[in-house]
C-alpha cells in the first residue's frame, strides 16, 4: 500500500475507498448496468466479464504500491463508480493524472467533480508533484466540464488512437498547477497547494480503466 495516499477519503455523504476482493460481485454489477453509458468512451468495456473484473481487483494492491491508486466511489456504502490518481504517460514524475467514471444513476449530482477535487488535493500533498492533468476525448464534453469547474485550464490537444466508438482521434489535456486555485462551486475555493485532504457522464482517458 502506498504510505502517501489515504485508503479512505471521507467527503461526508461521499466516500472514496480502496477496493477489496469482496467488492467483486457489486463492482461487476455496477459495470454491467453502466455499459451502454460507458462503452462509447471506454474501450475496456468491450472485454467486460466476471473474470476481467476479478483480474482488475486482484491487481489493485500491486498498482497501489506503485502509486497507481484506484478508489471506489461510494454513496450510502454502495459503489457508484471509480476514480484514480496515477502517473501520466508524459508526466516525468512531476505530474499526476486523474480518471473517473460513474454509474449513470449517479451522474448530474457533482459526484465526479467532488471526487476529482479530492484526488487533486491529495496529488498536491505528494512530494515533487507540480501539476495534475485530466485527459479526455474532446467529444466527451461532460469530462471537460469537470476539469473546467475545478479550475483546470486547457493545456494541449493532441492526436490519439481511436479505441472506443465515440472517440474522435484526439485527446484534450487539461492541467492545474500548484500555483492555481481549485474552485469547486460558486463562493468556495481551496488553494491547490494548501495541504488539505472517474458532471454527468464518464470522464478521464485512462484513469480507472480496468486493463491498467
Amino acid at each position: 500500500m502506498s504510505p502517501l495516499l489515504p485508503p479512505v477519503i471521507d467527503l461526508g455523504d461521499l466516500i472514496l475507498r480502496q477496493f477489496a476482493d469482496a467488492d467483486l460481485a457489486e463492482l461487476h454489477q455496477v459495470i454491467e448496468q453502466s455499459l451502454e453509458h460507458l462503452a462509447p468512451w471506454m474501450a475496456w468495456t468491450a472485454g467486460h466479464s466476471p473474470a476481467a473484473t476479478a483480474d482488475f481487483l486482484a491487481r489493485r494492491p500491486g498498482r497501489w504500491a506503485d502509486g497507481d491508486c484506484t478508489y471506489a466511489i461510494t454513496t450510502e456504502k454502495a459503489i457508484v463508480g471509480t476514480c484514480s490518481l496515477f502517473r501520466g504517460q508524459d508526466s516525468h514524475g512531476a505530474g499526476r493524472e486523474i480518471g473517473y467514471w460513474l454509474h449513470p444513476a449517479a451522474t448530474g449530482r457533482g459526484t465526479a467533480t467532488r471526487a476529482a477535487r479530492a484526488l487533486t488535493e491529495e496529488a498536491f500533498r505528494l512530494p515533487g508533484v507540480d501539476y495534475v492533468e485530466i485527459v479526455h476525448d474532446p467529444a466527451n464534453r461532460a469530462s471537460g466540464a469537470v476539469a473546467a469547474r475545478l479550475g483546470f485550464t486547457p493545456y494541449e490537444r493532441r492526436p490519439a488512437e481511436r479505441r472506443a466508438p465515440a472517440e474522435s482521434g484526439e485527446e484534450q489535456v487539461w492541467r492545474l498547477t500548484r500555483s492555481r486555485t481549485i474552485t469547486s462551486a460558486p463562493g468556495t475555493s481551496l488553494a491547490s497547494g494548501s495541504g488539505g485532504p472517474s458532471g454527468p457522464g464518464p470522464g478521464g482517458r485512462r484513469g480507472p480503466e480496468r486493463p491498467r
